[in-house]
């Protein structure tokens, strides 16, 4: 054998090597998303390899981060930053905070640990107010005293009796908690937020400048500790490939300087961005310094295009075959999609919670209302009952991508045994199904099947009010463990709701709302102001139709969200159709979403929405049911032309 002859095959041995070799994956939860449970985008992914045999890891940096900053260290590491600071950048809330900082220090990993379930027995002492220190966000509980006893009464006891220690310990602790976070902002970094992180760097931000300038920026406190964390993690797992998933504008900066932190550390592991941050906003992405940091972006469910690029990576797959990935060549971005069929949702797996710290989430209680505490207290297996929306209509949705558009379903028993499987690795048996919206069809047969199995769970999830969901469904997803639902009431218009293409009526919500208390469902209702050509008498009209739903116990808990004209909707491709005018883009190479709308009814939302929002927290705390909707408005509104006892009515119509 000549030199060359033993040089190439030595190569060709070693090529063998490398592509027999397994790859070592490591999908990562940037800072922010969620701190009571993790967030589900790792936990698919993970299943779903593992269900192939790749070799695959988590963690959740977002809850790393935060248990970091929120400790002992963490809190000295804070005060010295303050202590850097001239008086006069200094806050009241800072102010406050270094006056009662040996409160502070003394308090904060007693009530870390109380939040995570350590150490119950800690509530008595939190529960009396004597024990930590209050800052700005305790100014929130003087809604609750009694105005004929200002003085001697407890504010909190209509909420939590004289039993409800837990959870009144849980809501001061978290007041505690969000007092620390105002420090942080202050003092450190004024984009930190426990869920919106950030976030003005990335949402709809035509180009990538704003978030180059603070990723070129030096590091603060909080990248710091970001990015310490994320050594340890590559330490830990020695990754050759790393997946973020951002599924919000307020993840985007963090992930990219985790990516920034694993390019920096070794620039040999691919590291690839996907989520639904990506699959919205970056699907027309065309700036090269993206891939500084990142080296594939892909789009849409994740499954394929990663199957494609693990086969890529191990020598199996020219480039040229990836699925939904962007790339950077020659100095530019390019697109690449070959053809392939996604995998379809009855095989993508079961997924594993395997690697999450599971004991150390922090179950918070930010609003005492009991449905909207769900969203941030308690841990809950995520899990989706179907892939896409079966009704893909609303005018106001992305209906035309692909986590829309494209629905399966997998059959009650699959769905079942991956309960049952998720159960006996957790320990846990709280479900949120975190569907667009479960098909009433597919969750009367998850219903039956929990029932014929004898498995006793507590379940969860968002739907449709549509008139199948009748009284004895309702019953029968009770008897399965369903304890709440959420829906779109949106409008409270059902000329809007028409326009939109909602495909139910008021009164219809009315019925099926209260088929849901009647069986013990708590509900909640997403509702939407500023909609195209909703004037102000359609607002006051909406939010009397709001406040008769919480007056005869239809729903429970509320949202008011200011709608937002996204360019995958019908109303960004045909804004005629909803007699508006979109506003022109700027010319865009990184993020593209919303767009701005031209409205000739010319109403002023905003003012609108503050007073839509002040009214609906009351509500949702039992306060004005009974007063004209009028009061909640600055200014002089029409009164409504809603009936006064129109709900009332609709539920004994047939």
């Amino acid at each position: 054998m000549t030199a060359i002859q033993w040089s190439l095959a030595r190569r060709d041995e070693e090529s063998a090597k490398t592509a027999a070799a397994p790859i070592r994956v490591l999908s990562l939860i940037p800072p922010m998303t969620q701190l009571n449970t993790p967030y589900p985008s790792t936990a698919y992914l993970t299943g779903f390899l593992r269900s192939r045999g790749v070799v695959a890891m988590q963690e959740d940096l977002a809850l790393a981060l935060v248990l970091e900053l929120f400790s002992r260290p963490g809190l000295l590491a804070i005060r010295e930053r303050i202590d850097a600071l001239p008086p006069r950048q200094r806050s009241d809330q800072v102010d406050s905070f270094m006056v009662q900082f040996e409160r502070y220090l003394g308090t904060i990993d007693a009530t870390i640990a109380f939040l995570q379930g350590r150490d119950p027995t800690l509530a008595h002492r939190i529960g009396s107010r004597r024990f930590l220190p209050e800052g700005a966000r305790f100014q929130s509980l003087d809604v609750y005293i009694d105005p004929d006893d200002p003085e001697g009464g407890d504010p909190l006891a209509w909420a939590f009796g004289a039993l409800g220690a837990q959870d009144r310990a849980r809501h001061l602790a978290t007041l505690y908690l969000n007092d620390i976070s105002d420090v942080l902002r202050d003092a450190v970094d004024p984009r930190f937020e426990f869920v919106r992180y950030a976030e003005s760097l990335a949402q709809a931000q035509p180009t990538f400048e704003p978030l180059a300038k603070a990723l070129a920026a030096p590091r603060n406190l909080v990248d710091d500790t970001l990015h310490r964390l994320t050594l340890a993690a590559l330490e830990r797992h020695q990754p050759q490939l790393v997946l973020l998933s951002v599924p919000f504008p307020g993840a985007v900066y963090a992930a990219f300087r985790i990516a920034q932190t694993i390019k920096s550390h070794d620039p040999s592991i691919v590291v690839a961005l996907g989520g639904g941050f990506v699959n919205t906003e970056l699907r027309e992405l065309s700036e090269p310094r993206v891939f500084d940091y990142f080296d594939q972006v892909t789009l849409d469910d994740g499954e394929r295009p990663l199957l494609a690029l693990l086969d890529h990576l191990a020598g199996r797959r020219p480039l040229e075959r990836l699925v939904r990935t962007f790339v950077r060549e020659d100095g530019r971005v390019r697109y690449i999609n070959f053809p392939e069929a996604d995998v379809p949702f009855s095989e993508v797996g079961t997924p594993t919670w395997d690697g999450l710290p599971l004991d150390r989430y922090l179950s918070l209680l930010d609003m005492l209302n009991p449905m909207h505490r769900l969203w941030s207290d308690g841990r809950w297996n995520k899990l989706t009952v179907a892939h896409g929306c079966y009704w893909k209509k609303c005018s106001f949705c992305d209906v035309s991508l692909d986590y829309i558009s494209r629905y399966e379903t997998a059959s009650a028993e699959l769905l079942v045994d991956r309960i049952e499987a998720i159960v006996a690795e957790t320990g846990q048996t709280g479900f949120h199904f975190v569907d667009e919206a479960a098909p009433p069809k597919a969750l009367k047969a998850l219903a039956q099947e929990l029932i014929r199995r004898n498995l006793s769970i507590s379940w969860w999830g968002n739907i449709r009010f549509e008139k199948s969901f009748t009284p004895e469904l309702c019953q029968l997803l009770a008897d399965s463990g369903c304890i709440a639902i959420s829906g779109g009431l949106e409008v409270a218009s059902d000329r809007l709701l028409k326009l939109m293409k909602k495909g139910v009526s008021v009164d219809q919500v009315a019925r099926v709302t209260r088929g849901f208390t009647d069986a013990g469902i708590l509900v909640h209702a997403y509702l939407m102001y500023g909609f195209p050509t909703q004037t102000v008498q359609d607002t006051v009209d909406a939010l009397e139709y709001v406040r008769q739903l919480f007056e005869a116990g239809c729903i429970q808990s509320g949202y008011f969200h200011r709608f937002v004209c996204t360019v995958h909707s019908p109303v960004g491709q045909h804004p005629e159709e909803y007699g508006v005018t979109l506003a022109p883009l700027p010319p865009i190479s990184f993020a593209k979403n919303d767009v701005g709308f031209i409205d000739p009814t010319g109403v002023d939302h905003d003012t609108l929405g503050v007073a839509l929002n002040k009214a609906l927290y009351n509500f949702m705390h039992g306060i004005g049911l009974d007063e004209p909707v009028r009061r909640w408005f600055h200014g002089r509104v029409p009164k409504p032309r809603v009936a006064p006892d129109f709900i009332e009515r609709a539920l004994y119509s047939i």
